[in-house]
């Protein structure tokens, strides 16, 4: 098949980005592929991040794209869905995360679909997002319309897509493991690297916004201080205001306890972070499914994350990882003190080894190309 991929991807940067690089790959292996990327994906008053272009070493997700489309030019919508029609393909595939991109994606495909025979297949992180907006179901509808079929990672995302197309040919796939970043390190050589002493680390990695729930973490960490010797490392670009969080910490006495890196890390350094730590945290009060799951699952790590949305599909309770009830950071700091002190972790990187070869990009291209048929 001739596939035409729609969204971030070199050189911009973040895990959608990722995503979109690790499928072209794989796709790349058995059909010919296109990267259609934006040359401007939000407007800069819109972007909450500091850049939105790649600025590390990217030769794990470097994959090459034309550079076209404005998410906020209709115009462009137009113009860029003649020149990727001009290129004939059998399949138009999109990754859909957010229903600010609903008018762009699907005026794209209307224009892509108009007197050809091309397959759309939206790759749907979300259908609602978790942070809800006047339009963003009227702009979803408008999207996912133009669909043929649809690839869900999680049930919750499943649920979301037939409560508004009940109709709707899909293929669930769970979400992949990024494998683009690298081999794990020695934990005592990654953690000299970034400077961590403690016996136990934990790891909260990624963007932060409110219903991640790193508030509800704090809170866990802070009372187990006295219990373990424990580090919180938390690694990421704030998308909600810094300072709150940065107080908690003061109030709670947590400096010495809780590091922060209030940035981007770049590819080069994510697999000292996930080498140093014992567990990777995911507090999250909702969720469909979790890219820092499967990085996770890349270097053999377990997981402690709350029991919403997509996770309990992929973090197995007391085989892969830890389960919480959300928002309940008394639980969650149970649970954190039950896996360093009776858990048997090396069990569970065990389990890991095995359970992360059904999160395979083969799997994924092989339900698109179900949908293709």
């Amino acid at each position: 098949m001739n596939i035409t991929i729609v969204g971030t991807a070199y050189p911009l940067r973040g895990g959608i980005a990722h995503y979109n690089a690790l499928l072209y790959r794989e796709l790349s292996t058995r059909h010919s592929v296109d990267v259609v990327t934006f040359r401007r994906q939000y407007p800069g008053f819109l972007f909450p991040g500091r850049t939105q272009r790649e600025e590390g070493a990217v030769d794990g997700f470097r994959v090459p794209s034309a550079v076209l489309v404005d998410s906020i030019n209709p115009l462009n919508w137009i113009s860029t869905g003649r020149s990727i029609r001009s290129r004939h393909p059998d399949m138009l595939v999109f990754k859909y995360w957010l229903p600010f991109f609903g008018p762009c994606f699907g005026t794209i495909a209307r224009v892509v679909k108009k007197g050809t025979g091309t397959k759309v297949v939206f790759i749907c992180d979300n259908v609602i997002p978790h942070e809800r907006r006047p339009g963003d179901v009227l702009f979803t509808r408008y999207a996912l319309s133009t669909a043929d079929g649809f690839i869900v990672q999680s049930r919750a995302v499943e649920k979301d897509l037939l409560a508004l197309f009940p109709g709707a040919r899909y293929e669930y796939v769970p979400h992949p493991v990024y494998h683009g970043f690298g081999s794990v390190v020695p934990s005592a050589e990654a953690r000299l690297r970034l400077g961590i002493t403690a016996h136990s680390v934990l790891l909260f990695f990624g963007y932060v916004r409110k219903y991640k729930g790193l508030d509800v973490l704090l809170d866990a960490v802070a009372m187990l201080r006295g219990r373990l010797d424990i580090a919180l490392v938390v690694v990421g670009e704030f998308y909600d205001d810094e300072e709150p969080y940065r107080e908690q910490i003061r109030r709670l006495n947590l400096e010495t306890v809780v590091t922060v890196r209030s940035d981007y890390i770049p590819n080069e350094e994510v697999k000292y972070y996930f080498s140093a730590a014992d567990a990777v945290v995911l507090p999250y009060a909702s969720a469909t499914q979790s890219g820092i799951a499967q990085i996770a699952y890349n270097f053999d790590l377990p997981v402690i994350a709350t029991k919403v949305g997509g996770l309990s599909e992929v973090v197995r309770d007391g085989e892969t990882g830890l389960l919480v009830p959300p928002n309940d950071p008394g639980a969650l700091a149970g649970r954190i003190f039950e896996y360093f002190t009776s858990v048997d972790r090396t069990r569970l990187r065990l389990v890991i080894t095995e359970e992360k070869k059904k999160y395979s990009w083969e799997n994924l291209v092989a339900a698109m190309e179900r949908l293709g048929q």
